[in-house]
């Protein structure tokens, strides 16, 4: 387990910046996450937080956000295998990006991805993420996939134009040379397959 203080206020106001493994979190923690991830993305059923979403964002490595001990922000990065013009590449894909919602706005988000971000340029050939938030993450390095997507299934590759226009990715040193108009492809999963 990783962690930093990033201030020196009383305990209660302290906010701490942890990487975690899934199998690193407690009982309570994975309550407390399951919290907040069902606050910040509220109840829509579009929208909404749910089983499929969690097993997704499980598995990989949780940066978490404390103040004086609550949870209030979230991110985890798990491997998947995406696919760019049919070359295979090892990704750090993002999910679960997550702020309380009285938390938002103070920079806790940013932080969370900033962390991700350099994980994801030490230990993967690509970063990638599906959103409807281009802004949040373009403004710290992400850049739009425009090219068309599809999922990889047993009975062959499906496109999901649903998906064009929502994946971003991010380059990392060992990324090869991209043409980010090319196909891009991940492997079938229960719920959205991005």
């Amino acid at each position: 387990m990783w962690f930093c203080w990033i201030d020196m206020k009383p305990a209660e106001e302290q906010i701490r910046f942890r990487r975690l493994r899934t199998d690193e979190l407690t009982p309570d923690e994975v309550r407390a996450l399951r919290a907040l991830l069902e606050s910040a993305f509220g109840s829509d059923d579009e929208e909404r937080f749910a089983e499929d979403d969690w097993q997704h964002a499980i598995g990989g490595l949780h940066f978490v956000v404390d103040i004086g001990g609550e949870i209030v922000a979230h991110a985890s990065v798990v491997e998947r295998e995406l696919h760019v013009d049919g070359r295979p590449l090892r990704t750090g894909y993002v999910e679960a990006v997550a702020t309380a919602p009285e938390h938002q706005g103070k920079g806790l988000g940013s932080g969370v991805m900033r962390e991700v971000h350099a994980y994801v340029q030490d230990c993967f050939e690509l970063g990638a993420l599906a959103t409807g938030s281009h802004g949040f993450y373009e403004r710290l390095g992400w850049l739009s996939w425009r090219g068309a997507s599809s999922v990889r299934t047993a009975t062959g590759t499906r496109p999901t134009p649903d998906e064009d226009g929502c994946i971003l990715v991010l380059l990392t040193p060992s990324s090869p040379p991209l043409d980010l108009t090319a196909p891009i492809s991940c492997e079938w999963r229960p719920g959205d397959v991005w």
